[in-house]
């Protein structure tokens, strides 16, 4: 199953990136294929499988509160 690890396997940096990318509204919620690809994520596709579905508040409050679980 996809994303069972939540988002376990994602590097910090990719995180920064992810909600980087979300707060200045280059990556749009919920989170695709296309947009990653579009800001050079799309090896994060798989991996980041749980943001799937959320909207812009939704993302950034899981990207915010795994980033500040690892810091």
């Amino acid at each position: 199953m996809i994303g069972t690890n939540g988002l376990k396997t994602v590097k910090l940096e990719d995180l920064k990136r992810l909600l980087r990318e979300v707060h200045r509204e280059t990556l749009a919620c919920p989170i695709d294929r296309i947009g990653l690809a579009m800001v050079g994520l799309l090896r994060l596709g798989d991996d980041i499988a749980v943001l799937g579905g959320l909207d812009v508040a939704g993302t950034k409050a899981v990207l915010i509160s795994v980033i500040a679980e690892r810091t």
